[in-house]
């Protein structure tokens, strides 16, 4: 006699998230064995335990870079680099509040997030903007300093860090970030390029709107904070090249191809260590920092004992490297 599974709210919201890509039912899950059920649970802990620590770090990095803008930028009049620049150029010139044109002004890059990257970075971003905004409404921090140059290099650094965090936390503080990711699969530059592009655009507006000795102390922030994000979230270049070695090698060329929509080359090898030298596929893959995030996450869900290396690519040209419909490859 077959075992029946009455499902109570929370086995049902489980069962959901394992066959929301599969033709399964909640009906015919009745049947499923314990084994299945058990994978379940543990995806879906593996899940949760992702999201609390993505929301941590996007909390984290909030908190950070409100500090970094109330305790130096705003009462220094010193500007950033991308869409938080602009939004505290609008800011000091007008009498909209920050925190207003702070997601007004990220408002386009959360609808290109969503398109380019996909619809979970975009919900992440938008939480961190939208908190950024509320924290530099109602959450005051002292200000610390008048000193320029410690102005400067501890505003970018607090701001800096706290874009880092948000990262570390699947999401963006700053939106001009997927501006860039956009502009290059269209114009064929470099990300790198593009971001320098806009930011020496920034700086040429502050200097005529504030002065020169702001604009080049605004400068040295952005180059403060550009430092630290790197930092905080371990060197990761603009382009990321990831090895994989796992016994689920099939799985895992299904879910980089079909979920994240990239390119797979797949390398025959054998292993190495021990007696049996045993074939093995291996797997490498080009992604964006942004998405580095959402990969460890599904391979933390497919195999938690995968041989994952990753190296910085400066640059990349031709095959499968942004999203694209399957039918055209």
């Amino acid at each position: 006699m077959k075992k029946q599974h009455k499902h109570n709210p929370l086995t049902k919201l489980i069962l959901k998230q394992m066959f929301k890509n599969k033709k399964i039912g909640l009906d015919k899950s009745k049947d499923l064995s314990d084994y299945v059920i058990a994978k379940g649970y543990y995806n879906f802990k593996v899940m949760a335990k992702q999201r609390f620590r993505d929301i941590a770090f996007i909390i984290a990095g909030i908190l950070c870079a409100a500090f970094g803008l109330e305790s130096f930028l705003i009462p220094n009049n010193f500007v950033d680099g991308g869409a938080t620049g602009i939004s505290l150029l609008i800011a000091g010139e007008t009498k909209i509040p920050l925190y207003i044109i702070l997601t007004v002004i990220n408002i386009p890059f959360m609808i290109m997030g969503s398109k380019i990257i996909g619809r979970s970075f975009a919900i992440k971003t938008s939480f961190a903007i939208v908190g950024l905004s509320l924290a530099v409404a109602f959450v005051h921090f002292p200000h610390v300093t008048n000193e320029k140059v410690l102005v400067a290099l501890f505003g970018g650094f607090f701001l800096g860090a706290g874009i880092g965090l948000s990262v570390r936390g699947g999401s963006v503080l700053d939106g001009t970030e997927v501006l860039a990711i956009y502009l290059s699969r269209k114009l064929g530059l470099k990300i790198t390029d593009i971001i320098i592009l806009l930011n020496i655009v920034i700086f040429s507006v502050a200097a005529y709107f504030l002065t020169i000795d702001a604009a080049l102390y605004s400068m040295i922030t952005y180059l403060s904070a550009s430092k630290t994000l790197d930092f905080v979230i371990e060197g990761i270049e603009e382009y990321t090249g990831v090895t994989i070695v796992s016994a689920y090698s099939e799985e895992i060329r299904r879910m980089i191809i079909d979920d994240m929509g990239k390119g797979v080359t797949v390398y025959v090898g054998k292993r190495g260590f021990g007696k049996d030298h045993i074939d093995v596929d291996i797997i490498y893959t080009i992604i964006t920092r942004l998405e580095l995030n959402k990969l460890n996450s599904e391979l933390e869900r497919i195999d938690p004992n995968a041989f994952v290396t990753t190296s910085s690519v400066k640059d990349t040209r031709g095959g499968v490297v942004k999203k694209r419909p399957l039918g055209d490859h």
